[in-house]
């Protein structure tokens, strides 16, 4: 991932992209015993066409809610999400169920993320089979290249998710994020389940993907070493709030707000992800 002052396509001197994803005053709004309870308030970003942006705070700050209005899995109180430029329509509309095909989620718990009852050839050809949207190489071409992708072979296809570690599931939970090529993948902590060192592997096959297939990321954690290493931008969020925006490197090395100083010193270093 190029660093910022490496002249990469998000550099200053070049004209800027349109942005792929738009936030726009996202608020979420859950009712309680005592009227409503806000979860999102008042949530602005955008993210750039091959571009990372972290989303990170700690549990019950909004981050998940944020990750599922953008991709319209829970609708917003007030605000609104842009795809290409283009607001997101109704959810039931079939204008929405065709952008489906270009942004996929992967799951935080990458066996409860994967049918137990299905062999992971049929877990593959679900997105194709709900889109209607046959693979034009062939099935089983296709379902072969999606794990090799990620780095399985195809004697995995006849096999169930039980008899696979958690960086091999979480593997094939993001195969089948990829199966209609989409452009943007939400990544939910994607990692956070796994031991240190698979997580690693993980993190690295998911730079690896992003490089060769020209992937858009929203990257959702509650760690600053990994947010480091993976992303281009983060955001912070506090309670709900968006509490800093900025360039990774900078937000990183020289934190504007208090609760940002605070996630990075609670975070240790990952030496195997250090640039």
């Amino acid at each position: 991932m190029p660093t910022p002052d490496s002249g990469s396509e998000h550099s200053t001197d070049a004209a800027p992209l349109p942005a792929l994803v738009e936030a726009r005053s996202l608020t979420k709004e859950y009712p309680c015993d005592n009227g409503v309870t806000r979860v999102v308030d008042d949530v602005s970003f955008t993210i750039l066409p091959g571009e990372t942006l972290g989303l990170v705070g700690e549990s019950g700050s909004g981050k998940s809610t944020v990750a599922r209005m953008l991709l319209r899995l829970v609708e917003p109180t007030v605000g609104e999400v842009l795809f290409e430029g283009r607001p997101l329509p109704p959810t039931s509309s079939s204008e929405m169920r065709a952008l489906r095909r270009r942004m996929q989620i992967v799951f935080q718990d990458p066996y409860a993320a994967l049918n137990p009852r299905m062999r992971i050839h049929q877990i593959l050809l679900e997105p194709f089979k709900i889109h209607g949207e046959p693979p034009a190489e062939g099935t089983r071409t296709r379902l072969c290249d999606l794990l090799s992708s990620v780095g399985l072979d195809e004697s995995a296809l006849m096999r169930y998710p039980h008899e696979f570690s958690g960086g091999q599931r979480q593997r094939i939970n993001i195969a089948r994020a990829l199966a209609l090529r989409p452009r943007f993948l939400v990544l939910d902590e994607p990692v956070s389940a796994l031991d240190v060192s698979v997580g690693a592997q993980v993190i690295n096959l998911l730079r690896d993907l992003q490089r060769t297939l020209g992937l858009t990321y929203l990257f959702i954690s509650h760690s600053m070493p990994l947010v480091r290493y993976l992303c281009d931008r983060v955001a912070v969020m506090q309670r709900g709030r968006l509490v800093e925006l900025g360039d990774c490197m900078q937000v990183c090395e020289q934190p504007q707000s208090a609760y940002t100083r605070q996630l990075i010193a609670a975070t240790p270093e990952m030496p195997a992800l250090t640039r």
